[in-house]
């Protein structure tokens, strides 16, 4: 531990002026003190702040961090956008694809958890950028980051309008798309623990659902659900297993990787987690098997009971394509009428839970960013329930301003 505390206070007092420059945990309990660089020691990661300051609240319990890691990414981009990676790729092209994605995903969380366990601060993981290499890269990564979370809130309060219009043609979406606004809202102003709880829920339904349709596929796949097996028949057609080689390989990871993107949210829910110590390695541990059987699983019945060859794999990409996403195809190959249907309210809560988790993100960087005097000082001011209430207010708006501008034309912006 010595050789240790000594590595990190030497990196940490380059920017102690800025962010308060830590040496390493004095103790391996779970309060997670520090000792500050000339400053006397305290007990708790939550005095990252100095005496006075407005705090986040350790209120995320460990079996919603737990659900957020399993389920939090699981979005439009499997459940819609992986049908192309198999029209790009072919069957064993994209479950390459995904694997090699996933893989880079398992690292970054492997390399994100260490950090956040090691150092829970109450600052979302943009403080590292600030702390270990350059102030200025952790002011570029944090607007960033929230610029790019932004403009997906944006987007989903498109696609919960355009999603609601399957059931409901005759009413303008804009209606849905501000109901959806407000309920993102609710949920994030009361209190981290609401945030925490709406997750759980939501993404239990996309477990639920992903969980369903691995073991219809496998039915499917042996013909148990009716129909003739097809067992590996689609992987010997032509265009497959591999569909335009090292190409279409390459195109697939585009896909693949924005279907798993989200995962670092467990790095900025680390600073409102009760016991850091304890749930982040537990829920880091959970990435592997995450990726294996929501992933991974998901694209191997999608390989083999879809050929790779079907029109409407092609044609699938956006939130209003779900009557002819892989997962609906799979549920009718099953005999399941009502797939359509099915989907599309899992595909209504996906985007939701984005939105959800989008807004999140963003109030806590820029709550960092304005204490850190890189965003305006009103930003960093927290209400009594631990909630950045107007940084959660500023980034709603400029959400709105985004979804306001598509509204020139329907899926002409998004």
């Amino acid at each position: 531990m010595a050789a240790g505390s000594d590595y990190t206070a030497s990196i940490g007092v380059a920017h102690h002026r800025d962010i308060g420059g830590f040496a390493s945990p004095a103790s391996d309990d779970d309060s997670g003190g520090f000792q500050e660089k000339h400053v006397e020691a305290v007990k708790s990661p939550e005095s990252v702040q100095e005496s006075g300051e407005p705090k986040l609240q350790r209120k995320l319990k460990g079996r919603q961090m737990g659900m957020i890691a399993i389920g939090g990414t699981i979005g439009t981009g499997l459940f819609i956008g992986s049908g192309s990676t198999l029209a790009d790729a072919g069957p064993a092209g994209a479950l390459i694809a995904f694997l090699v994605m996933g893989s880079m995903v398992f690292f970054v969380c492997t390399s994100l958890g260490e950090m956040s366990t090691f150092i829970p601060t109450s600052d979302p993981f943009n403080h590292f950028a600030t702390r270990f290499l350059d102030p200025s890269l952790g002011f570029a990564f944090g607007w960033n980051y929230w610029y790019s979370w932004m403009l997906t809130v944006g987007s989903e309060l498109v696609a919960c309008g355009i999603i609601v219009q399957y059931w409901l043609p005759h009413l303008t979406g804009a209606i849905w798309s501000v109901i959806a606004l407000a309920i993102m809202f609710l949920l994030n102003a009361v209190s981290v623990r609401g945030y925490g709880e709406a997750e759980f829920w939501m993404s239990a339904l996309k477990v639920l659902a992903v969980f369903v349709f691995v073991i219809v596929g496998i039915l499917t796949v042996a013909g148990a659900t009716g129909g003739e097996a097809i067992g590996g028949r689609n992987w010997h057609i032509e265009g497959a297993p591999f569909k335009d080689h090292i190409v279409g390989i390459l195109k697939a990871c585009i896909v693949a990787a924005f279907s798993m993107q989200g995962t670092e949210i467990v790095g900025i829910t680390v600073g409102e987690c009760a016991n850091p110590r304890r749930e982040v390695p537990r829920v880091i541990r959970s990435v592997f098997w995450r990726i294996l059987f929501f992933y991974i699983a998901s694209i191997l019945i999608i390989g083999l009971v879809i050929p790779n060859d079907d029109p409407n794999l092609v044609s699938a990409s956006g939130a209003g394509d779900v009557a002819i996403s892989p997962f609906t195809m799979v549920f009718q190959a099953a005999g399941a009428a009502w797939a359509a249907h099915l989907m599309n309210a899992v595909v209504l809560v996906t985007v939701l839970s984005a939105g959800n988790s989008g807004l999140y993100a963003c109030t806590r960087v820029l709550w960092v960013l304005a204490r850190e005097g890189k965003a305006p000082r009103v930003l960093r001011r927290v209400t009594r329930r631990g909630v950045p209430f107007w940084a959660l207010v500023f980034t709603s708006l400029w959400s709105a301003v985004v979804f306001c501008i598509s509204l020139a034309g329907n899926q002409s912006v998004y």
